[in-house]
C-alpha cells in the first residue's frame, strides 16, 4: 500500500516552513497548529528558543527543579502574552488537548508547582503566538509555503530546538529528507 501524504491542517498538526520562507521567525521554523476552524487558525512556534528573564512571582529561577522547562518564542503576535504548552493531563478544566499527549493551558500555580516538581510534566513557555484570518492558512499551504505533518509529544518536546527542522523532514522521507540537509546559509554549500 502507498504511503499517502499528509494533507490535512487540523489541530495536532506540524506546520514545517519550507526553505522558501528565509525571513524572521518563520525560517525554519516548526508552528503547532492549535486550534484550525472556518474563522482562523493559532499555533505556537515550537524550535525557536528564548533567552530571558522572567519576574520572579512568575517564575523563581531558584525554584526550577524540573529539568523539562523550557522557553520558546511562540510566533510574532502578542509577544507578551505567555502560553503553557506541556504534557500533563492533571487539570482537563483548564487546558485543551492538542493532540495526543500534549495540552495548551493552565494557570500560575499549576506552573509554579510544575516547575518545583523534580519529575513534573515536559512544558514549554511560549511568548507570543501565530496567527491566521480565515483561509489565510490553507491559501499559504496551497502556495507552498508549509509542509505538514502530524504532531508528537516527540517532536514536541524531545528533539532538541536546533534539530527540529531537519529531523522531522528527514523522518517524512523522499523529497522532505532531501530538504533536511540544505545548510542554513546557501553560501556553505
Amino acid at each position: 500500500m502507498e504511503h499517502m501524504p499528509y494533507s490535512q491542517i487540523q489541530k495536532g498538526t506540524l506546520l514545517i516552513a519550507t526553505p522558501e520562507i528565509d525571513m524572521g521567525i518563520f525560517t525554519r521554523s516548526v508552528i503547532l497548529v492549535c486550534e484550525h476552524n472556518p474563522n482562523g487558525s493559532f499555533g505556537l512556534v515550537i524550535n525557536k528558543t528564548l533567552n530571558l528573564e522572567l519576574p520572579e512571582e512568575i517564575l523563581n529561577v531558584n525554584n526550577i527543579a524540573n529539568p523539562h522547562v523550557g522557553i520558546k518564542a511562540g510566533g510574532p503576535v502578542q509577544t507578551n502574552q505567555m502560553m503553557l504548552l506541556h504534557t500533563s493531563d492533571a487539570i482537563p478544566h483548564q487546558t485543551l488537548q492538542v493532540c495526543e499527549g500534549v495540552f495548551l493551558g493552565g494557570d500560575l500555580q499549576f506552573l509554579q508547582e510544575s516547575v518545583a516538581n523534580q519529575v513534573g510534566p515536559q512544558i514549554h513557555l511560549c511568548f507570543g503566538y501565530a496567527g491566521w484570518g480565515a483561509g489565510q492558512l490553507e491559501r499559504e499551504f496551497l502556495d507552498g509555503h508549509w509542509f505538514i505533518c502530524p504532531a508528537s509529544p516527540r517532536y514536541i518536546f524531545n528533539v532538541t530546538s536546533e534539530k527540529l527542522w531537519p529531523t522531522v523532514l528527514r523522518d517524512m522521507g523522499g523529497r522532505y529528507a532531501t530538504l533536511s540537509m540544505i545548510p542554513e546559509d546557501l553560501s556553505l554549500n
